[in-house]
């Protein structure tokens, strides 16, 4: 899956709005950029803040590597946003298990061409009262396993400053700073060969959230819950906003 000139262009105009919005609203400090892949990679960030795609997105365009992004299918059928989407090759995630197969083989095909795809393995912004990141869904590592695709575990802390979850507007001033850490490849060689059942995706998947945990921590300098969240234990959804709303 080459990107066209159509896709890339589209990204040239966007990238051309959003960088110098994003220079504008908050500094910003990059840790780790070398550790990118050659080729193609899962990128696994931490999820705190409905401004987190454009905060990973920058810096991955930055690093000359265009963002694709596994959204919600429900979008894809936005009029104008859905043929932004489909123009910048983003992934459309669907229940149906031929939509989640087909997901998966667009997923396989930028990546084999070398492209970045991002994907939260929390599924969506942490329920975690102080925001470290909570439980993690299977996919990141399904895909990883199925395609012996690298995943790199990213942390990026700060932007929830500017644009806090769940928030209304946006909190500019005094001017603050986010930063992205970026780690080495998630060692998933153990899961080499094991069937790829829930046991195995369910233990390959805390191996990557230690990981993203383990890189917030050092950014914030602080120590990370013994238990990580876990939303159905508190009577929580999976997905949507379920927790109270903050920093409006």
């Amino acid at each position: 899956m080459k990107e066209s000139a159509k896709s890339h262009i589209t990204f040239v105009i966007i990238a051309g709005i959003a960088r110098p919005l994003l220079t504008l609203m908050m500094n910003k400090k990059w840790e780790g950029t070398e550790k990118l892949p050659a080729g193609g990679f899962i990128a696994a960030p931490n999820h705190c803040t409905e401004i987190d795609p454009l905060v990973v997105g920058h810096m991955l365009y930055n690093q000359k590597r265009a963002p694709h992004f596994l959204a919600k299918a429900g979008l894809f059928k936005v009029p104008v946003l859905g043929k932004l989407l489909h123009a910048v090759k983003q992934i459309p995630v669907e229940r149906s298990t031929a939509g989640a197969n087909r997901s998966l083989q667009l997923a396989q095909e930028i990546v084999a061409e070398g492209g970045a795809i991002v994907i939260y393995p929390e599924g969506t912004l942490t329920r975690d009262p102080d925001l470290w990141p909570m439980k993690g869904h299977t996919g990141a590592a399904r895909l990883a396993l199925e395609g012996g695709i690298p995943v790199v575990p990213m942390a990026h802390w700060g932007a929830h400053e500017v644009f806090p979850r769940y928030a209304k507007r946006f909190h500019l001033f005094p001017r603050k700073t986010s930063r992205i850490l970026i780690g080495d490849p998630v060692d998933l060689s153990r899961f080499e060969g094991r069937p790829r059942d829930k046991a195995t995706l369910t233990e390959a998947t805390e191996a990557i959230m230690d990981a993203v945990t383990g890189l917030l921590a050092e950014l914030r300098a602080e120590q990370p819950p013994a238990k990580r969240w876990d939303p159905a234990a508190h009577n929580q959804t999976k997905h949507g906003r379920d927790v109270e709303r903050g920093g409006q």
